[in-house]
């Protein structure tokens, strides 16, 4: 899951990226508003030992880990002893809840920091004939490791483009301390290409080949993931450090656009 490093860019701090109206309708979203429990209307949790080889267990229904308080959702990843597990966090997903094709979505965070950390928004495909990964196809439009804390990137995953293959394609940019500032994270998807952002600045674009599934699988639907993994593959390339602990992962609002 690596992208190919772009020069630094300095964006503005608390940047919008609001689409303008002309261009876009907002058809789902979740501001956050009401304290307590994630809204199980919106998202599920998934449970366990999930992928990559990483450290962390992840828990459902359990406000320590996963929660709305002050207007943010709060994802914590924790030193723990919850069911013999030592350290605990939170993946929230919209997979049987919504699902999209095509549009602009977008999610205002700050990030967590540390060595061993691994924020991430994502999207998976849904996708009857091509169920396994990565022939359903991976959006990542934000993934960020502790151990290179100012650089955002962006992937895609595909059954001809994947990070097995050394072929994903993506890009990284770097930002102002998103461990202490809030960024918009945003993809604008269409028929025949994706763009990433963050705030105002787009800094890659993935195009469809026309070629057929095994390179543009984002002609089928894809639902959201928010999570934040600890060590694994990636986040733990440099070894952990667990007195970093806890680590909140903060979530302003997340919102679907569809082009008018």
């Amino acid at each position: 899951m690596t992208g190919l490093t772009c020069c630094a860019v300095v964006l503005a701090m608390l940047a919008g990226a609001n689409p303008t109206p002309q261009k876009w309708e907002l058809v789902w979203s979740d501001e956050f508003s009401v304290a307590g429990l994630p809204d199980p209307n919106k998202w599920d949790q998934e449970v366990g030992f999930i992928r990559n080889k990483e450290l962390q267990y992840y828990t459902k229904a359990r406000p320590e880990n996963a929660r709305v308080e002050d207007g943010m959702l709060v994802i914590e990843t924790r030193k723990d002893d919850f069911e013999g597990h030592p350290i605990t966090s939170a993946s929230l997903r919209t997979r049987g809840k919504a699902s999209w094709l095509y549009g602009r979505i977008e999610v205002r965070a700050k990030l967590p920091t540390g060595k061993g950390m691994w924020p991430a928004i994502w999207m998976l495909g849904i996708n009857p004939e091509h169920r396994r990964w990565p022939d359903c196809g991976e959006i990542d439009i934000m993934e960020n490791v502790g151990f290179d804390p100012l650089k955002i990137h962006a992937n895609i995953h595909t059954k001809s483009y994947n990070h097995v293959l050394r072929t994903n394609k993506g890009n990284t940019i770097e930002v102002t301390d998103p461990s202490q500032n809030f960024h918009v994270y945003a993809i604008e998807w269409f028929e025949d290409h994706i763009d990433f952002f963050v705030d105002q600045t787009k800094y890659f674009t993935f195009q469809n080949e026309g070629t057929g599934n095994d390179v543009w699988p984002f002609d089928k639907e894809h639902y959201l993931i928010l999570n934040a993994a600890y060590g694994g593959s990636w986040g733990g390339q440099k070894g952990v450090d667990d007195s970093i602990l806890p680590q909140k992962y903060l979530i302003d609002y997340v919102r679907v656009y569809k082009s008018k």
